[in-house]
């Protein structure tokens, strides 16, 4: 049987980063994680202990498509305790992590063949998500003097129905101010093309506060995920917030999709709402690693890097050493047994001269992955 050409998307290269390590330390080798965005953390104690607790006494059947009404609720209470928005639950749809709230969003606001600017460098399953829905992904190339944001200036030419925005970002960190971000969401607004606001870091920053487009506007889809500040990459839950008059359309496709999230993990989630305190801690973690990453990069040669605002991950451009990113990442593998991400996963075009760096581990790896990655840039390309 052959193929639908909507399944020819380009693999996601920090996976093979990832099997390329684990064959490594199935050898024996001990290998410094720095490729992978994932908190090195469990979920939260309040959150295994609600799942332990049910366990016995819940068959953990179908939920409501839209996620159990409680969640929602306290997922807007959320917005209220972060933003001071006052969001109504019934905006609020639980989906099996972040990936099927892209999936709706997409699938809900866009027909075949249209046309969605997302920022270059990106988080790349952007763009497969995108492609293998038959729409077509515009990468718009940002630069570091803007922190790699997508500004209304690099889409006035371009023929868009949508745009997604990402703060703080990934590969970079970095985030959008609110005016810059409400200069974007008007710019949608005036074309009446879908407006995408990816926000699952929010919660992991450093020195101000993220914004939600959702102080901006009612008229744009908001994506997040329990995955990052709350430490639950595998229960696969998160939510889509989307304009009132959007609801059923987007009941209706999760119904048919997904039929509803993992009961376990709602309720899960639910309890990781109350742990704020345990995430916190975890948040210092990420800013003493960001300290150590900011002064020891610079140290192994790395100069040329956009500080991130939030999340856990530096993009660094290579270029000046000559070398593929690939290649490089390679050799910082082979040679140093420090696992980091080719910058091409979030560039296709320029991303052959940068790398992305996590720091989401605990920090005695940084500081051992910092030390490594010292010792072989002054071996070879200092």
């Amino acid at each position: 049987m052959p193929l639908s050409k909507r399944s020819q998307v380009d693999p996601f290269i920090v996976m093979d980063v990832m099997e390329a390590a684990r064959a490594a330390e199935a050898k024996g080798r001990r290998i410094v994680h720095m490729e992978v965005g994932q908190p090195s953390t469990s979920a939260p104690l309040k959150a295994r202990q609600a799942v332990a607790a049910a366990l016995p006494r819940d068959a953990m059947g179908y939920t409501v498509a839209l996620g159990l009404p409680e969640l929602r609720a306290e997922i807007a209470a959320l917005y209220k305790l972060w933003y001071d928005v006052d969001l109504d639950p019934a905006r609020v749809v639980v989906t099996s992590g972040s990936s099927a709230g892209f999936l709706l969003a997409f699938t809900a606001l866009f027909d075949p063949g249209a046309r969605v600017g997302v920022a270059a460098p990106g988080y790349p399953s952007y763009r497969q998500i995108l492609k293998a829905l038959a729409l077509s992904p515009v990468d718009i190339a940002t630069h570091a003097s803007t922190g790699h944001q997508l500004q209304v200036a690099d889409l006035q030419n371009q023929q868009l129905d949508g745009v997604l925005v990402a703060s703080p970002g990934n590969p970079t960190g970095t985030m959008i101010d609110k005016p810059s971000l409400a200069a974007l969401a008007d710019f949608a607004q005036s074309r009446d093309i879908g407006f995408i606001s990816d926000e699952i870091y929010h919660g992991i920053e450093y020195d101000k506060k993220a914004v939600t487009a959702l102080e901006i506007t009612d008229r744009a889809y908001v994506i997040n995920s329990f995955s990052k500040y709350f430490s639950m990459t595998g229960w696969r839950i998160g939510w889509l917030v989307v304009p009132e008059d959007h609801l059923r359309s987007v009941e209706r496709l999760a119904q048919n999709m997904f039929i509803c999230p993992p009961h376990v993990s709602q309720l899960a989630a639910l309890a990781a709402l109350q742990s704020h305190d345990e995430m916190q801690q975890n948040l210092a973690v990420y800013r003493e690693n960001r300290r150590l990453m900011l002064q020891g990069l610079p140290e192994a040669g790395m100069t040329q890097i956009a500080p991130p605002d939030g999340a856990f991950y530096i993009y660094a451009d290579i270029s000046e050493f000559g070398v593929d990113s690939q290649k490089f990442a390679a050799e910082v593998l082979q040679e140093a047994g420090v696992a980091l991400t080719p910058g091409l996963d979030f560039d296709p075009i320029r991303g052959g001269h940068t790398i992305r760096l996590s720091y989401a581990q605990a920090t005695g790896e940084i500081i051992e992955g910092l030390r490594r990655l010292k010792r072989f840039m002054h071996d070879r390309y200092l």
